[in-house]
Order: C-alpha cells, then sequence, then structure tokens
C-alpha cells in the first residue's frame, strides 16, 4: 500500500489498516507541532483511495480495525465520508471498527445526527487534540480552534454515541502559565466527558516556532518535577463519568494508566511519591515522542 510522506497516528491505532483519505493537516500552524511539514494538505483523490482500499482486502485480512489519515479525515463531506464507510464495509467486511483524527473546524459542518449516521456505518472512535482548556495557551500556540468550540465539539462526539478520545499536553504553557493550562485543561476534560483522555508531555521538536522560542529563553519549559506537579493539579481537576486517563506515552516520566474517577486518589498519592523521590522517574534518554 503507498502512504504519502510521514503518517501520524494514535498509540492504540497500531495494529490499524492506515487509508489516508487527506494528506497533512489543513491548519498546519500550531507552534510545537512538528508533523506534516513534509506535505499540503489536500483531499486524496477517491480512486487512490478505493486501491488502497483493494490493497486492505488482498494483503490486510488479519487486520480488524482501520485507521482513516492523515491529521484531518473528517474535514471530508458528508457524502464523501458516506461513500467510504460504504466501501470499507463492503470491501473490507472483516474489519470491526473505523477511527480518525477530528478537530471542531471539522466536526462544525456535522450535527450530532450526521455523526451517528456515520456511526452506523462504522465509524467508531474521534480523537481530539485539546492540548490546554487555557485560551491564553492555545492562542500563544497558534492552536486553530478555541477551547470553547473544542469542548462543544467534543460533546457533539459523545452525544452522537461515538467513542470520544482526547489529548493533552503537558508542559505547554510552560512555567509561567502552568498552574493556570493544569486547571483550564482539568476542567475542559470534565466538561467534554472523553471515554479516554491521554496526558503527553510537550518535547520540543527542532525546527517548529516553539523550539525556537525554547532556544532563544522565550519559553521556559518545566523540569521532571514541574510536569508532574502539573499532571497533579490537572488530575485533581478532572472528574470523568467513566473513562480511562492514560499518561503512560513514551515522553511521560511517570508512567500512569487509570480508570476514572475509580483510581484518582492512587494516582495522586503515587505522583506525590514520585515527587518526594520515593518512585523512580523515566530518564531522559528513554523518553520520545
Amino acid at each position: 500500500m503507498h502512504l504519502t510522506g510521514a503518517v501520524i497516528r494514535p498509540p492504540s491505532e497500531a495494529d490499524s489498516i492506515l487509508i489516508q483519505a487527506t494528506l497533512g493537516c489543513s491548519h498546519n500552524a500550531c507552534a510545537f507541532c512538528g508533523a506534516y511539514k513534509d506535505k499540503p494538505f489536500r483531499v486524496v483523490p477517491e480512486a487512490d483511495v478505493d486501491a488502497a482500499l483493494d490493497f486492505a482486502a488482498a494483503y490486510c485480512r488479519r487486520q480488524r480495525r482501520v485507521f482513516l489519515c492523515d491529521g484531518d479525515a473528517m474535514v471530508l463531506s458528508m457524502g464523501r465520508l458516506t461513500r467510504l464507510l460504504t466501501r470499507i464495509r463492503e470491501r473490507l467486511p472483516f474489519v470491526t471498527r473505523v477511527s480518525a483524527y477530528a478537530n471542531a473546524k471539522s466536526l462544525r459542518t456535522k450535527s450530532a445526527d450526521d455523526l451517528a449516521a456515520l456511526g452506523g456505518l462504522g465509524l467508531h472512535t474521534l480523537y481530539m487534540g485539546l492540548e490546554s482548556g487555557d485560551q491564553d495557551t492555545l492562542s500563544a500556540m497558534n492552536k486553530a480552534d478555541a477551547a470553547c468550540d473544542i469542548v462543544a465539539a467534543g460533546q457533539k462526539v459523545r452525544r452522537a454515541g461515538l467513542r470520544l478520545s482526547v489529548t493533552v499536553l503537558l508542559g505547554l504553557a510552560g512555567t509561567g502559565r502552568s498552574r493556570i493550562h493544569a486547571e483550564g485543561t482539568g476542567a475542559a476534560l470534565t466538561e467534554m466527558d472523553p471515554d479516554q483522555a491521554a496526558a503527553l508531555t510537550l518535547m520540543l521538536v527542532p525546527g517548529t516556532p516553539l523550539f525556537a522560542d525554547w532556544k532563544a529563553g522565550r519559553f521556559v519549559l518545566p523540569d521532571a518535577a514541574g510536569m508532574l506537579a502539573e499532571l497533579a493539579v490537572l488530575l485533581e481537576r478532572t472528574t470523568l463519568s467513566r473513562g480511562l486517563f492514560l499518561a503512560n506515552h513514551a515522553s511521560n516520566f511517570l508512567p500512569l494508566k487509570l480508570r476514572l474517577p475509580r483510581d484518582k486518589e492512587t494516582a495522586l498519592a503515587l505522583i506525590g511519591r514520585a515527587l518526594d523521590g520515593d518512585v523512580p522517574l523515566r530518564p531522559d534518554h528513554v523518553r520520545a515522542l
């Protein structure tokens, strides 16, 4: 199967069939993000997508999931998404779920009923990057969508009956707004009430505006203790009705996997012990994006 450029997908989609319905990201200007710099955004012609489905039908029959790449597949029209999901059902009958990245802009043109209809055709999970619930932080990072719009889009996904996974970034506000960022992010996650929330730790990518700000001393990245303190505040402010909270990405200093609300106090106690030096942290040399 031909894939164009670097392909980014969530860790939980590691075994999925990757189908590029779009290339790149329609915004592609977040200050912290180094993804998709190798390709401008465009919609992949349907004939090329069909060819990828034919390949998957012949060679990927052991896989049960499809992930629609790249970063903005949900920007496709309802007609195009309906045709795509229908073709997946017809040509890949062994596939049990389809997932994609989504953002507030791409979901603005789709109602909860639209999303539910796509769910009926096999769309199962949408992954959204909240990054921060603090609007000043999002504005400083040149995020395309406002925090309130991201929250509203996530709530729409939930109303439609789709599974929602939301990613946030520890350290994104630097040291100056660390606590405000953590408090606002926990509040936003609580409003979205996702099925899964994942906290990654910011790692500066050479070539991005944020990396340049860090090199010039305009941005100060929290150290390991600062990241853990931020995680503790974020977790304290996050209330999920019944969701998985992950901080076990390769970038994180202290891997955590917990079910909220059940495991919150246990996790906060573990973070406290780590801050006291009683729990070893993942060393820098093995942390990675």
